[in-house]
Parts: C-alpha cells; structure tokens; sequence
C-alpha cells in the first residue's frame, strides 16, 4: 500500500478539521510494522483510510501500484473483502454467536467463492491459535486475551495480505498484550501476512521492525 500527500478533513459544526496533514508513505509486502503516536493524533483516521474503511479528502493510495483513490464504496468494500483482515481494540465480536460462528462470519457473507471449506479452515484456525477448546463458548465467557485471539483468527478466515491491528493490547493485561504482539509476529512471519499495528505505546511499535 502507498499513500501519497494523503489528508483528512472533518466538517465540525461550520468548522473545517483537519485530521491528517499531507501523509504520504509505503507499506511493503510481508512488513511488520508499528504506527506510532499520541492519542488523538489521527493513527485510527490513517488506518481506516488504508483499509478501505474511509476515503481521503486529499491525495491519492495505490494497492499493488494501481490507483484506487476512485473506487466506489462497493468496489471498495471487495478490495477491502480480499485484502484486508481488521483487528480492533474491543475485539467487537458478535455475544450471542459462539466462538466458532464468529471466525466464520466474514465468510459467511461475503459474496466470494472459497476454495476452501469454511467451517474446516476455522476450526483449524482455532487450533493453530490454541483457542479450539472454547469453539462452543460465547465470547463473554471466555478471557479477554481468549477473545483478541479469536478477533485475530476471524481476521485470517478471509486470507487477507494485510492485517491492520488499531491498538490491540489496549483493553488487555501487560501479560496477554506481550502474547498478542507476539502472535502478530508470528502472523507476519509464518503466514506471510503484512501487519501493520496502530499504537501510541512506543515498547508495543519496539517489537515491529519498522516504525513509523
């Protein structure tokens, strides 16, 4: 993903906001990389404009070197299909689907044709991941660190080339944060997967191998 001279703005009330200021920068394949910054300072903003979640109101983002500033909002939300696998703080899964539905959801209604059997690739997902124990439980009745994991898993089911990650230690204990970084890493280096992890805790953007 390249963004260039990238900015943000927000109508508030009769006033012009600017959020992000001219960003222009590469993500390559197969990175591992931190964002960094304070809180407020439009981290969030930057990743959902590279995530195909939200449109700048300047400049333009290449995926694979073709210009995809002009999509429309479906042409998008396909890119975003194929590309891309989100994990966010609150883990915002669903509580009245098991911990199995979950993972399978993004698959279930996407309008794509797997090769693969969906309910298979899950549960194996889930045992890679250490959590197939609690595939029948629903998400408030499992940990907090339980739950980031199977965000993670139900962020792969898609096989996604990218993984944007907003602050995913943040509702956790410093113990379950350090194991979530650490699978993230392992995301990037046994799956291929490009990870990019949005933070404004600088030991967190430490462990990526290139900071922004």
């Amino acid at each position: 993903i390249e963004l260039k001279n990238i900015c943000k703005d927000y109508l508030v009330g009769n006033e012009t906001i600017r959020i992000l200021h001219d960003i222009s920068l590469v993500i390559k394949d197969k990175e591992f990389v931190g964002i960094m910054g304070s809180s407020g300072s439009g981290k969030s903003t930057l990743m959902h404009i590279m995530g195909f979640f939200d449109t700048p109101t300047n400049g333009k983002i290449f995926l694979d070197g073709k210009d995809v500033s002009g999509l429309s909002d479906d042409q998008l939300s396909k890119v975003r299909s194929e590309y891309v696998g989100f994990v966010f703080q609150q883990f915002n899964l669903i509580n009245n689907l098991t911990v199995l539905e979950n993972v399978m959801l993004p698959a279930i209604y996407s309008r794509r044709n797997f090769k693969y059997n969906i309910r298979e690739k899950a549960l194996g997902l889930l045992v890679r991941f250490g959590i197939i124990d609690r595939k029948d439980y629903l998400p408030n009745k499992i940990s907090g660190g339980q739950q980031q994991r199977v965000a993670i898993v139900r962020a792969l089911i898609m096989d996604p080339k990218i993984i944007f990650a907003d602050e995913p230690t943040g509702n956790l204990d410093s113990k379950n944060g350090e194991e979530i970084i650490k699978l993230l890493g392992e995301l990037n280096r046994d799956f291929g997967v490009t990870v990019v992890i949005v933070t404004h805790e600088k030991y967190i953007a430490d462990k990526t191998k290139r900071q922004l």
